[in-house]
């Protein structure tokens, strides 16, 4: 039973590092008055020093892992997730960012180690529905926090509560982890030795790179829809609607990726197709002037976006020779690079976006990069396998 407790717990506590992200969002202009600061670019920090936190922080994963071990390191992970809620004691603007960058950092630490405790805990066969789990934790905390941020701040009374209640429940969690977890080898067996395996030989190889260039440009569509999507006008419906529809459709995707990927067993087709169907309904999303239409072609995009997901954070882990080293440093890779290169498009949209003075065309290049997930495709392995059909001549003759 230890293992699904600890499953819990790593599920929660990155669920609330989505949480007090997408809360502070939601806050800023609150937060921002409070520190007597204004202006969009001023706002954007709030955001910005979490995901360049991210960056940097997926890239440490690896290493800290290997010097404190499984339990120091994810316990590290909570420390910092529970430091963004240190922002309701903020004196100074600068002090509030000083604790997003604490949050983002060990949200980044977090979501790698994900990997490599599922692979020790789980078997082959129970993965697939706990990747999927995992692969809907940020959804959920996005979604706790669009439901109850601003029934908490009536609530409680101030921003400051809000921010600290999510750091207290990150801690008590914390404290509940270092009570359960445990090191194990990240070699794969304890009778193998320590595997000096690290971001130098990752890089080296191929696969690292293909993945995360297959996601980014997904990644960028899904933080487009609620970061980029609300400056732009000319929507058949508000941009706040959509992404509640989509993100109420992911949960969907999420369980129907959990599905299709436990009964079936090839893991590009799934990643093909999903990936190609999303461009499809995210262009008609964006460009329909029909209020049904769009509503129903953000939810198609939506389920489409996150359908994916399970079969995407398995197909490493089914690799030949793939340890929890290598699939922590496999992940580090990937998170770093999805959120660098989503960084850049953003930016690339803005400039797009100033130089066409047309900003629905930002909207059009996010549609545009999510086909990443469909190009990319082509260049990653197949780590499932084709049933066998039982006929030796069938099978010879295929061949």
């Amino acid at each position: 039973m230890k293992k699904y407790l600890l499953e819990i717990l790593m599920f929660s506590a990155y669920a609330l590092f989505a949480a007090s992200w997408v809360s502070g969002a939601i806050l800023t202009p609150t937060i921002q008055s409070s520190f007597g600061e204004e202006g969009f670019a001023s706002a954007t920090w709030g955001s910005n020093v979490i995901t360049l936190a991210k960056i940097v922080g997926n890239l440490a994963a690896a290493a800290l892992l290997m010097r404190l071990g499984t339990k120091r390191a994810f316990t590290l992970a909570m420390v910092l997730i529970a430091a963004g809620g240190l922002g309701a004691l903020a004196g100074s603007y600068g002090g509030w960012l000083a604790s997003r960058l604490a949050l983002g950092l060990g949200g980044a630490l977090a979501i790698v180690y994900f990997a490599p405790v599922v692979m020790h805990y789980f078997s082959a066969e129970e993965r697939p529905l706990i990747n999927g789990i995992n692969a809907a934790a940020f959804n959920t905390g996005n979604l706790l926090a669009l439901l109850s941020t601003t029934l908490l701040t009536a609530w409680l009374g101030s921003w400051q509560s809000v921010v600290a209640l999510y750091g207290v429940m990150v801690v008590a969690l914390g404290i509940l982890w270092w009570l359960s977890a445990e090191d194990f080898p990240l070699s794969g067996s304890s009778d193998k030795p320590a595997e000096n395996y690290g971001l130098r030989q990752g890089v080296g190889e191929g696969f690292n790179w293909w993945l995360p260039l297959a996601y980014c440009g997904v990644l960028f569509c899904y933080i487009a829809v609620f970061a980029l999507f609300p400056l732009i006008d000319g929507f058949a419906v508000a941009s706040s609607h959509l992404s509640a529809v989509m993100i109420a459709a992911g949960m969907v995707g999420t369980v129907a990726g959990i599905i299709v990927t436990k009964r079936y067993p090839l893991r590009l087709p799934v990643l093909r197709y999903a990936g190609l169907a999303l461009v499809g309904f995210a262009a008609l999303m964006v460009t329909s002037r029909e209020p049904i239409i769009a509503y129903g072609a953000a939810a198609l995009a939506g389920f489409c976006m996150f359908l994916p997901m399970t079969a995407l954070v398995t197909l490493p882990q089914e690799l030949p020779g793939m340890t929890p080293a290598k699939i922590t440093v496999t992940f580090a890779m990937f998170w770093s690079i999805s959120y660098g290169v989503e960084t850049v498009l953003m930016y690339g949209a803005g400039v797009l976006a100033d130089v066409t003075g047309e900003p629905a065309t930002a909207a059009y290049f996010a549609v545009a990069c999510s086909a990443s997930l469909f190009v990319f495709s082509f260049l990653l392995p197949e780590s499932g396998k084709k049933p066998v059909t039982g006929n030796l001549e069938v099978d010879n003759a295929a061949a």
